[in-house]
């Protein structure tokens, strides 16, 4: 650490000799403020900024890589946000549906077993993942943070519920928009790995958090007894309870399909560019949607035989899904239908996609903030280690799973 210290230190005072040189020289009035750290800052951003645009604008031109860009994020918002947005809603309307009447405890109940066994997590466990499979991550973070759900929780597993509940992430979305395109064969052998990865990821979060602190092996509260059903309060007449129920599940579904909106249109921009190639002919660039300079594309098609093998992908530019879903699995979705039109996709390629998109969720964007709500600020670094290692089995998983599958049922 001193010797990082001391040469960011070396770095600092070398710029500032040359602020007070330029000062110097030009003869400048006002002295130029400089501040180590953020000055520092500032010009490593500029030149990556101006790098990365600038490569992109000499391989293009300004001019198209400008109408590239604006294209290509007017395209998503109309052909795939709002296409999402009127999933969630319409989903986020059934899932009210189905706690207003008793699925999600029916559903509580069945999945209430498996909890012990596959993720040393008490059994009302169930109850989140079922919450974070019909909304999203931080539906958990609710939970975890109600009393009468987290006192039959030792503190370890309250942790592991940042990796258990964001396994699950708007799963629902996933998968009728997978099915939607018609993957729904895909989209289920994807869910089955997305439980597989999910498990790893838990499990690994409890084992290293109890390996550096042991302490937390104690219970979240010192009140003992038999777990007992968390309440859904039902007030009014059936008809009522319906209307009520599909107004405010769309009204949560209005609001998922807005936050995904900036992911969606910025990083899916920025991602489609560095995977896909001029559309004229003869590698001209027409300043059209969804060109770019193949960046990713180059990357992963000199190691792909690694993604061939681990998740059976037929063209390297598939593989910007997962880098995607690494921030947010809706700006993810939003690359789907460009892959459809070039025909690169397939069944394999959407269990995959649907594993590791479930499984990962845009953790990056949302573990940091999970824990910070729970107070467990210090365990960040270890939940993204694990929840990464689980999203990689998860993909790997559905990818073997759906070739164990063909093989059965050919």
């Amino acid at each position: 650490m001193k010797i990082r210290r001391k040469k960011t230190l070396d770095y600092a005072q070398a710029i500032e000799k040359l602020f007070k040189s330029l000062e110097t020289k030009l003869k400048l009035k006002n002295p130029i403020k400089f501040t180590s750290k953020r000055s520092i800052e500032a010009l490593l951003f500029l030149v990556l900024f101006i790098g990365f645009f600038g490569f992109l604008a000499y391989r293009m031109s300004l001019p198209m890589m400008l109408n590239t860009f604006m294209q290509t994020a007017y395209h998503l918002l109309l052909e795939t946000v709002f296409y999402i947005m009127a999933i969630c809603v319409l989903m986020g309307a059934i899932s009210k549906l189905m706690a207003e009447f008793g699925v999600v405890r029916l559903m509580e109940n069945i999945l209430k077993p498996f909890m012990r066994p596959l993720y040393n997590l008490p059994g009302v466990a169930a109850l989140g993942a079922v919450m974070t499979f019909l909304s999203d991550n931080p539906a958990i973070i609710t939970l975890a943070k109600d009393r009468n759900f987290s006192r039959y929780f030792r503190k370890y597993q309250l942790v592991s519920l940042t990796n258990f509940g964001t396994a699950f992430g708007m799963g629902l979305v996933v998968l009728a928009f997978m099915t939607g395109l018609g993957f729904g064969k895909g989209a289920l052998v994807g869910i089955l790995g997305a439980i597989i990865g999910s498990i790893v990821s838990t499990r690994l979060m409890q084992r290293s958090t109890l390996k550096a602190y042991p302490e937390l092996d104690v219970p979240v509260s010192e009140e003992s007894g038999d777990e007992q059903q968390i309440s859904f309060k039902s007030e009014g007449s059936v008809f009522m309870r319906f209307l009520n129920s599909i107004l405010d599940g769309g009204k949560d579904g209005v609001n998922i399909g807005l936050a995904i909106i900036p992911g969606v249109l910025v990083i899916s921009t920025i991602v489609m560019m560095m995977t896909f190639g001029p559309s004229g002919e003869n590698g001209v660039y027409l300043g059209v949607a969804y060109e770019g300079v193949p960046i990713i594309t180059w990357a992963a098609d000199k190691v792909d035989f690694i993604f061939r093998w681990l998740f059976g992908f037929t063209s390297p530019q598939l593989i910007s899904f997962p880098i995607t879903a690494l921030g947010a699995v809706g700006a993810a979705l939003g690359l789907v239908p460009r892959f459809v039109a070039e025909g690169i996709i397939d069944n394999n390629a959407v269990a995959v996609f649907t594993a590791m998109g479930m499984c990962w969720s845009g953790y990056l964007s949302t573990h940091t903030a999970m824990l910070d709500s729970l107070g467990y600020r210090k365990l960040i670094g270890k939940a993204i280690s694990a929840h990464t290692i689980g999203g990689l089995v998860a993909g790997i998983a559905a990818h073997w799973l759906f070739v164990l599958l063909a093989l059965i049922f050919a």
